[in-house]
């Protein structure tokens, strides 16, 4: 694998492990009594759907259902509860066998994809090529625009790829951080230029309007 793919690699692993943060052991305990503790039920309802001989095998009785999910809870509580469905629902569409906890952990890992996000190298490079007006082109994500207009387009525009690449992928990496937390992210587009006037403009006016669409050219 190359120097740049495993660089690649490490920043989505990044941003993944940065959607839980740096937490202490109560906060982390308080959030697995809420979300977690729902979705690890929904993870073992639907493996049992799935995997039912399997299952049945795995967890024979309660006592076995509940130390599974005691175990599973302990180890995937550093993971957003909505990584971990979409996670589980991607194993059960590609694995023909129970999935085990180091399965799980290894979607996770490359888990913005699960939710339509590239990786932030694409991202920058994306956001880099959109042409102007930038709200009325077609983006692979919302992360992807949002975390352009955060950086500056006139930045991005401008600026060497060493200098301006860390603070669009931080903007990007907050982004992604939200989006896997469960929120949908949305912006206004900009509403359509309008329309030239018949009657010629002053050189005031004129100033005035290239100014305006110096503005709506990089917003």
């Amino acid at each position: 694998m190359s120097v740049k793919k495993i660089d690649q690699v490490a920043s989505i692993e990044n941003l993944v492990k940065a959607s839980s943060g740096p937490k202490s052991s109560d906060a982390r305990r308080a959030d697995a009594s809420r979300d977690h503790v729902d979705v690890i039920n929904q993870i073992f309802a639907e493996f049992e759907l799935a995997y039912h001989n399997q299952y049945r095998k795995a967890y024979p009785d309660e006592a076995a259902v509940k130390l599974g999910k005691k175990y599973w809870l302990e180890c995937l509580s550093d993971y957003p509860a909505t990584l971990l469905l979409q996670a589980t629902r991607e194993l059960v569409k590609t694995h023909s066998y129970l999935p085990t906890v180091a399965d799980l952990v290894n979607v996770c890992k490359r888990g913005v994809h699960l939710f339509g996000l590239p990786d932030p190298r694409e991202a920058y490079l994306e956001a880099c090529r959109a042409a102007s007006p930038k709200a009325a082109q077609k983006w692979s994500h919302t992360a992807v625009y949002l975390a352009g207009k955060n950086t500056g387009w006139f930045e991005l525009a401008n600026k060497p790829e060493g200098q301006i690449f860390p603070l669009f992928e931080y903007n990007y990496s907050q982004l992604c951080q939200r989006v896997l937390a469960g929120e949908d992210l949305y912006y206004q587009q900009d509403k359509a230029l309008s329309q030239e006037t018949t009657s010629p403009l002053s050189n005031k006016d004129n100033l005035s309007r290239l100014e305006k669409l110096r503005k709506d050219l990089f917003s």
